[in-house]
């Protein structure tokens, strides 16, 4: 029985792989040095040029955990390099253990390359996600050089998970959320008029029908309107609409998709289409949390009804498939990131005129 259930996610893990839409799948950090990999994010730096970051470290949560970035140049990803870590300001000249007790785990980095600005890296600091602090470190060439981390205003964390947009009128709007609040988990928005340099905040949104909503991503619609799709704890992808450019928005409802209370990524394609990145299982009654595989790809028209059009990694796995980053580059392909099994982020490049 054993060998044939091996036999069968082989299979279906090979049907996945040779989809059509499939162009390429591969590991960004095939060997890293260190047990645990999460939480990433990429980005196109040019045609034909990508990066990507995520956090790194013995495990979630540990002192140890930073902030890696990797570039994509001449058809490969080259090594990874350390850019940020958790040891604070005014004790990074300190000496022994002293700056090691005092030295903070990094979480979720997000990459954002707005035109004309320099590339930007956001990334959370701090013990949990109830008390963490929002910090950002900006490249002028690439991501070769990084400057200092500025840590950002007080109550603003930046965009949590998934990245900013940059709406009509050249705003910048960050899709953020806490999870520490007395009203449990809620989302927000964050919005800079100046490039970054100040930042105002828009929400929380109303939660909607008991709906705990963390880890907003941005589409945009033909009509102008722009909505939001989340991961929850009541095992469905949660959405919320705006009317006025994201200025305000709709108390959040459900959407028909499942999720088991992890992370998605979501972007609008050139051809209209709505594309999200997911976990398509929801609870199992039994566990706070559903299971992390498969990870598959959904698409739609109008944002309210999804087709599952391809799934990416199907076979059972401790730790499983999640926390996608999805992107579309100008050459029309779209690159999804994620990661695998907690040991490894994998990059699958798809060719959305054949999903």
């Amino acid at each position: 029985m054993k060998m044939l259930l091996l036999l069968l996610a082989a299979a279906l893990t090979a049907s996945a792989a040779s989809h059509p839409a499939v162009v390429s799948a591969g590991f960004i950090n095939d060997n890293p040095p260190y047990p645990e990999s999460h939480a990433s994010s990429i980005v196109e730096l040019a045609p034909g040029r990508l990066a990507a970051t995520w956090f790194g470290g013995t495990k979630e949560r540990n002192p140890d955990v930073v902030i890696w970035f990797a570039r994509h140049e001449g058809g490969q990803w080259q090594p990874a390099v350390e850019v940020a870590n958790g040891v604070q300001p005014a004790l990074r000249q300190a000496q022994g253990s002293k700056a090691e007790a005092t030295r903070q785990p990094c979480w979720n980095p997000v990459l954002f390359a707005p035109k004309g600005a320099p590339l930007h890296l956001f990334y959370k600091v701090g013990p949990n996600p109830r008390e963490w602090w929002g910090e950002v470190i900006t490249s002028t060439d690439g991501g070769k050089t990084w400057s200092k981390p500025r840590r950002l205003p007080d109550g603003f964390l930046g965009p949590i998970k998934n990245k900013p947009v940059v709406l009509a009128d050249g705003s910048w709007l960050s899709p953020s959320s806490t999870e520490g609040n007395k009203d449990g988990w809620l989302v927000h928005f964050e919005r800079s008029r100046d490039q970054g340099a100040t930042w105002e905040m828009i929400g929380p949104v109303k939660k909607g029908p008991s709906l705990d909503n963390i880890q907003p991503s941005i589409l945009f619609h033909q009509d102008g309107k722009l909505q939001v799709l989340t991961r929850t704890k009541q095992g469905v992808v949660g959405q919320t609409w705006s009317e006025d450019g994201g200025q305000t928005w709709s108390p959040f409802t459900a959407t028909e998709l499942p999720n088991p209370a992890s992370g998605t990524d979501a972007v609008t394609l050139a051809d209209g289409r709505q594309l999200i990145v997911y976990n398509p299982t929801g609870h199992r009654p039994h566990e706070a949390k559903g299971n992390r595989y498969p990870i598959a790809v959904a698409v739609s028209a109008d944002g309210l009804s999804w087709n599952k059009v391809v799934t990416l990694d199907t076979e059972p796995c401790q730790s499983g498939y999640s926390y996608p980053a999805v992107i579309q580059t100008t050459d029309g392909l779209v690159h999804i990131t994620y990661t695998f099994n907690r040991e490894k982020i994998k990059h699958v490049v798809l060719d959305p005129k054949k999903l």
